[in-house]
């Protein structure tokens, strides 16, 4: 048994379908019987869709989602094309019925005017409209691959940025100016150590509240193997070796469904709102400062990046000067990483959250199947490769730069899509208001046609109209 989603791009896909038995599928007084060269429409939600079922089919049923109708000396495309034309899309649109998901009434659907020329014609129409469509076929499939090699590009620019072959020529050039690796490392511990030492004092200042700050672990000492692998002045820290990770609070005071506004002192975030290019605000819940001041965990403060980890895993957004919500806590299912600026550059850690290197180690650690996670133990350990803050400067710069340019030509594609889809609706208007190929006076009349088609549904050769099937 086939549904409206197996109706599509004017086919018959034959996936995802339902196994009916035998005795249910001969039930003639419930079941419509299908034939070759009947249309099929999609009649409910994505109203209009158009297949002919053809010569060589699978025997199969429908759902009630979408409509069978047996033209009668009528070309079944021609039929088909006429329907996906603007002129009864929008009578369709019109008169769709219903709240949570709209459909076509069969009433409706009975009194839809279809246009009719002669049967000759109605044959040109058809071979035009198939001639046209498949150039514009042609440079969709070409636009499509196109957009494809871009995603493939991209993954490619970043993989190369955290593999030193982005900036290659770039420390050919500045060598005298990078550090070495060893050097890079004992700044980084000490920056870890003097950012402690502040982090200290901030908590005796404060008449010691909450944990006592832990001391940074030392860094382990760098093996030749890893230098060998790693660009000339790179090391390869742990996430843990490098920033904090917190995430959000699922204590015993976490907010229950009566404690949500939609407006309050502080902007409580869900998964939802963070996606791979920032945060998104059109949903937003708040809560009170009084609930706010109980949680423990999950505040956010300037400068900290937001990684979701449940559900659609590696979202990040950063919570900069841009944002204009003074106030923000995390829902469970996302990680603040903090501290990492003694380390890393915002830009350069968003970025290389993006990565490969990233990414594929997600797809080994995570967890979970109808609703993946990342546990934080496993996020932790998550393996980044670090250069001096000068070559991050200019891994930044060479991404930002040739991103950019990816999107801009992504775009340019996107508009052409978008223009073959109307170019494609263009073509079936013109074909439907006599305008796509030349009459020809030879041509039995169409008024002809029209008492042929009486004569045959009086016969009782094939009803014009077949009912929904159950």
């Amino acid at each position: 048994m086939l549904s409206a989603v197996n109706i599509n791009d004017n086919k018959i896909i034959f996936s995802d379908y339902r196994l009916i038995s035998e005795d249910a599928f001969c039930l003639e007084d419930r079941r419509t019987k299908i034939t070759p060269g009947d249309v099929l429409l999609t009649i409910v939600g994505a109203i209009g869709r158009t297949a002919v079922v053809p010569e060589s089919t699978l025997k199969f049923t429908l759902q009630r989602s979408v409509a069978v109708i047996a033209p009668i000396l009528v070309s079944p495309k021609f039929l088909m094309y006429q329907i996906e034309a603007p002129r009864v899309a929008q009578y369709f649109k019109d008169n769709a019925r219903g709240t949570a998901q709209k459909g076509i009434y069969l009433k409706s659907l009975g009194i839809t005017e279809i246009w009719l020329p002669p049967l000759p014609e109605q044959h040109r129409i058809v071979a035009k409209i198939e001639e046209l469509f498949s150039e514009l076929d042609k440079g969709v499939d070409s636009l499509k691959t196109a957009r494809e090699q871009i995603k493939v590009y991209r993954q490619a620019l970043l993989k190369h940025a955290f593999e030193g072959k982005l900036t290659a020529q770039w420390r050919a050039e500045n060598g005298d100016k990078l550090e070495t690796a060893t050097a890079l490392q004992q700044r980084i511990q000490t920056e870890r150590q003097e950012r402690h030492r502040q982090q200290l004092a901030d908590w005796e200042a404060k008449g010691k509240q909450g944990s006592k700050p832990k001391a940074p672990k030392p860094l382990p000492p760098l093996s030749a193997d890893e230098l060998a692998e790693l660009p000339i002045g790179w090391i390869a820290l742990s996430v843990e070796q490098f920033c904090e990770i917190e995430d959000g609070d699922r204590g015993e005071h976490y907010p229950t469904k009566g404690d949500f506004s939609d407006s309050g002192h502080c902007l409580f975030l869900n998964a939802k709102n963070v996606t791979k290019r920032g945060f998104v605000f059109q949903e937003k819940s708040f809560i009170s400062q009084e609930k706010h001041l109980v949680l423990r965990k999950g505040t956010l403060k300037r400068g900290d990046m937001v990684f979701t980890s449940r559900g659609t895993l590696g979202n990040i957004a950063l919570y900069d000067t841009s944002i204009s919500f003074e106030c923000i806590r995390l829902n469970s299912g996302m990680f603040i990483i903090r501290g990492y600026d003694a380390v890393l550059t915002p830009d350069f850690l968003y970025f290389h959250l993006n990565a490969p290197l990233i990414t594929h180690q997600i797809e080994q650690l995570q967890s979970g199947t109808a609703q993946p996670q990342l546990p934080i133990r496993e996020f932790k350990s998550f393996r980044f490769v670090i250069p001096s803050k000068l070559e991050q400067f200019q891994i930044v710069q060479e991404l930002e730069s040739k991103l950019s340019e990816a999107d801009q030509l992504d775009q340019t594609l996107a508009t052409a899509l978008q223009q073959s889809a109307a170019l494609r609706q263009s073509i079936l208007k013109k074909a439907f208001c006599g305008q796509l190929v030349k009459q020809d006076k030879n041509d039995e009349p169409a008024s002809v046609l029209l008492e042929r088609i009486r004569a045959e549904k009086l016969n009782g050769m094939k009803p014009g109209k077949r009912e929904k099937s159950s």
